[in-house]
């Protein structure tokens, strides 16, 4: 079974901000976000609206698409529709 779109979402921001370096509150600073804010939405509990997610992105310098493919067990990417 597919994981839920807002896990998946939150793994993928952990991932792309801990291979650039940031810690969690450091990255929040970073994108206009509140840290505790910033936390939920890492753990899939936050429904986060377009505009964050735009912050997100630019603020990992990467395009809003890359922080919805969805990695599976085996390495492959899929688009996450």
């Amino acid at each position: 079974m597919k994981e839920n779109i807002l896990k998946c979402l939150g793994n993928n921001i952990r991932s792309l901000r801990a291979m650039q370096g940031f810690s969690q509150e450091s990255f929040a600073k970073h994108a206009g976000i509140d840290r505790s804010y910033m936390g939920a939405i890492e753990r899939g509990q936050r429904n986060i609206c377009m505009h964050n997610v735009e912050k997100i992105a630019l603020a990992l310098k990467i395009n809003i698409y890359e922080l919805f493919i969805v990695r599976t067990d085996n390495n492959d990417t899929e688009r996450n529709t």
